[in-house]
């Protein structure tokens, strides 16, 4: 810009246009109308006309490079500063990752099951626990993760507050407590239950539901008044079931992964995990599954998709190219569970798996829930 306004007479409102022209990098032909302004006010000003057209070639050339140039120092800056984070504090890390979602890629599930598998203790969403946001306990020595009371879908954050303001009082000492106390309606309450965070009053995810569902908002008048009923005890609900109401209500499970719970029968289907493919050859035609935790396509890749499919080993990265999107449309939007025939592309660290057939697999999820000799 201030080469342009010195050497070519710009005003600073035509600098800013021929910045503008050259941060526009994707598109072509953007500084052809600046040609003559640069050159003809360079002559003008005494500079040689070659000399001129050398400093229009070298702007042309920056704009090329210079803005995805200096994106990607900004972004290598942040990367760096995410690393050494993750590496010397990797339960901080992941409590501001959880605090920080929605996020464009990683979800709090692939973010708990990394932090699982370094070794970082993550504990559950538990009225009696939570603040709001994730937060670290037992510190300052091997500090766990202590889940938020945000994470749980359908619930307010205000009422997530009343909770843990109410809390500050004087710890609850039952769901109906904890119902009238904290101000909180029935469907909330059920929110609480079906997120398992009712644990520490009512036990077990059947119990709580139980227990949730037989608390109406009172009366004003009666709002202080305790309800004396005998208490139904519940048969605790198997894994699979349990699994399935976790990722339902907070979009994460801190039991099995529901792959390690079908796992068997995968097996049985000839689909391997994500950790039997790692140290495959390039080139190798392979088979997986996973359940589908991002679907991304950039506006640069030509119509081709980006899925994650996470595991209990960990995640794979799967290329679709456009011509099998338009094929499996259907298998590749709508699966929650999805698998995979296609070929392993290994480049030293870099691992994907280039998509050839796609098969939905979700309907191997709901049979996590019923009654099953694998999964009690």
């Amino acid at each position: 810009m201030q080469v342009s306004i010195l050497a070519a007479g710009f005003t600073p409102g035509e600098a800013d246009g021929l910045r503008r022209a050259m941060a526009a990098w994707k598109r072509k032909g953007g500084l052809e109308k600046y040609y003559d302004r640069i050159v003809d006010g360079m002559t003008a000003r005494g500079y040689d006309k070659e000399f001129a057209m050398q400093i229009f070639e070298q702007i042309k050339g920056f704009s090329e490079y210079g803005f995805p140039e200096s994106h990607a120092a900004s972004f290598a800056l942040l990367v760096y500063a995410s690393c050494w984070l993750k590496h010397h504090e990797p339960a901080a890390f992941l409590a501001a990752m959880l605090n920080s979602q929605p996020l464009g890629f990683y979800s709090p599930s692939q973010l708990v099951q990394d932090a699982k598998r370094h070794g970082i203790e993550v504990r559950p969403v538990d009225v009696m626990q939570s603040d709001v946001d994730a937060t670290l306990e037992d510190l300052p020595h091997s500090p766990a993760v202590r889940l938020g009371l945000r994470l749980i879908s359908g619930l307010r954050i205000t009422s997530a507050q009343r909770i843990v303001d109410a809390r500050a009082n004087a710890p609850f000492d039952g769901a109906e407590d904890l119902s009238r106390r904290a101000n909180l309606e029935q469907h909330e309450m059920r929110l609480l239950a079906g997120a398992d965070a009712l644990a520490s009053l009512s036990g077990h995810r059947r119990q709580q539901v139980w227990d949730a569902a037989a608390l109406h908002a009172p009366p004003e008048l009666l709002r202080e008044a305790p309800v004396e009923e005998d208490i139904l005890e519940l048969p605790e609900a198997p894994e699979g079931e349990e699994v399935v109401f976790d990722y339902s209500a907070i979009g994460l499970t801190l039991r099995r992964h529901p792959m390690a719970l079908l796992r068997d029968r995968l097996t049985a289907m000839r689909y391997k995990s994500s950790g039997d493919l790692h140290d495959l050859p390039n080139g190798r035609l392979v088979r997986t599954c996973g359940i589908v935790t991002v679907r991304q396509q950039p506006a640069t890749a030509n119509g081709v998709l980006f899925v994650s499919l996470e595991d209990e080993d960990g995640s794979v990265q799967v290329i679709v190219w456009k011509s099998v999107r338009e094929k499996q449309r259907a298998q590749l939007m709508n699966a929650k569970l999805l698998g995979v025939y296609g070929t392993w592309q290994r480049e030293g660290d870099v691992r994907n798996l280039i998509a050839g057939h796609l098969v939905d697999l979700t309907e191997l999820l709901g049979r996590l829930a019923a009654p099953s000799r694998d999964f009690h």
